[in-house]
């Protein structure tokens, strides 16, 4: 998870693409969660850039025991608000059109 995961560091801007998916996931589904997810992602992006262009470290950055929390943070709401936004959509797809 953590090699798959570190991408972001090199490239934090990358952040953004699961920020819009699940914005776009809320706007189908209108899941509060998912878009709880969406935001989350958007911070992450914003807290990784920040370390990247070293405005919230200073000197020596090469060891982040903070991705210990954040990585399996954001896999495990990512995995719930896949969930959710499946069974939004199950459910659209199940009401009887007008």
């Amino acid at each position: 998870m953590y090699r798959v995961m570190a991408i972001f560091i090199e490239y934090p801007l990358l952040a953004v693409l699961p920020s819009i998916a699940f914005l776009g996931l809320y706007r189908v589904t209108r899941r509060p969660f998912v878009v709880v997810v969406a935001l989350a992602w958007l911070l992450y992006g914003i807290y990784e850039y920040a370390m990247h262009e070293r405005i919230l470290c200073s000197g020596e950055c090469n060891i982040r025991v903070d991705l210990l929390a954040i990585y399996p943070a954001l896999v495990v709401a990512s995995g719930v608000a896949l969930g959710l936004a499946a069974a939004g959509l199950r459910a659209r797809l199940r009401r009887p059109g007008p």
